[in-house]
């Protein structure tokens, strides 16, 4: 079996997640990475997209506008050549702006995808689709080779894509509005790559005057990751909207307990991997959520790792596969 997976090889800053899935596949069938070249013209049997929306974008409008014409040869290219399509919805909606261009081509590629992964039981399909549950796996294996590093006591960690949905300016209003007693002492870390420069000045006008919050903007390697992680006490991920978080996954891979918004989806993870290790909080972030999950997280009970056998590669791997298998012998029976 021959996979065109919907993203490049070799890019030092493709998301690990992605990285691990490759590499376990490719000890079971023939994965190629992405380019318009082999999706327009190579031989694949299943085609597994991810993010379609990303396939649109372009720089420029000419840019994007090329974009445009290549992904509508690529869905009449899958549909004479009966390609069996398997999409992963990381979220539950894009986090893009989509022209009404854009949202008739991806409506248009739902159309064509043959098997649908999610990685929760509580995201949403189309009716009468197929689908499959693999959850996503852990970092501990592609983390293994960084160094432990101590924790800073009263260390706050933001770290990720710094997005408007994100909720880091409520993170950083909640922070300095602290009053309790161990207020003082606490520092908080925001590092990640602002989607705009714009937000980014934004944030720093927010937390300007107050040296206990320090950025760190721009791509992080893992290297920086691994310590950032390592040094901090909690890691915050105060999101708008929490569905799929693959930085809740990376912090608990590496022993740091997350605080994250109350949903189906985080008190699921919080039963699974152990409430002392996912704390959660209702409604919009507090002050006081940050004082009560600093509580939780130095309760002595709490065990000594999080719970992640069900995350493991080897046997989300396997599900991949099956998931292709089933996929191309749905489009043959068509």
């Amino acid at each position: 079996m021959r996979v065109l997976q919907s993203f490049p090889e070799g890019r030092t800053t493709t998301n690990p997640y992605l990285v691990q899935l490759d590499r376990g596949l490719r000890q079971h069938v023939q994965v190629d990475g992405f380019s318009w070249w082999r999706a327009l013209t190579a031989p694949y049997d299943v085609f597994h997209v991810h993010w379609p929306e990303i396939l649109l974008q372009g720089r420029t409008p000419a840019r994007a506008l090329a974009r445009h014409l290549l992904f509508a040869l690529l869905l009449t290219r899958l549909r004479l050549r009966h390609t069996a399509v398997v999409r992963t919805l990381h979220n539950l909606r894009s986090h893009e702006e989509n022209s009404p261009t854009e949202r008739r081509l991806l409506h248009g590629f739902d159309r064509r995808t043959t098997l649908w992964i999610r990685l929760n039981p509580f995201t949403p399909l189309p009716a009468g689709t197929l689908e499959r549950t693999i959850a996503h796996g852990d970092y501990r294996e592609w983390y293994a080779d960084y160094p432990c590093t101590s924790t800073v006591p009263g260390r706050l960690l933001y770290f990720g894509l710094i997005r408007p949905y994100k909720g880091i300016d409520t993170l950083i209003d909640c922070f300095t509005s602290r009053a309790d007693a161990a207020a003082e002492s606490a520092t908080l870390r925001i590092v990640g790559q602002p989607h705009t420069p714009e937000l980014a000045r934004t944030l720093a006008a927010l937390a300007a005057g107050d040296p206990r919050i320090v950025f760190s903007l721009g791509y992080a390697s893992d290297e920086t990751l691994a310590r950032e992680i390592g040094e901090a006490e909690l890691v915050v991920l105060p999101y708008q909207e929490m569905h799929n978080s693959g930085a809740a996954l990376l912090a608990l891979s590496l022993g740091r307990p997350v605080l994250v918004p109350r949903n189906v989806v985080t008190e699921a993870l919080a039963l699974e991997v152990g409430g002392d290790w996912v704390v959660t909080y209702p409604g919009a972030l507090s002050p006081q959520a940050l004082t009560d999950a600093l509580a939780a997280v130095r309760s002595p009970r709490r065990a000594a790792q999080p719970e992640l056998s069900a995350r493991s590669w080897q046997t989300g791997v396997a599900a991949h596969v099956e998931a292709y298998e089933c996929a191309v012998r749905a489009v043959r029976a068509r």
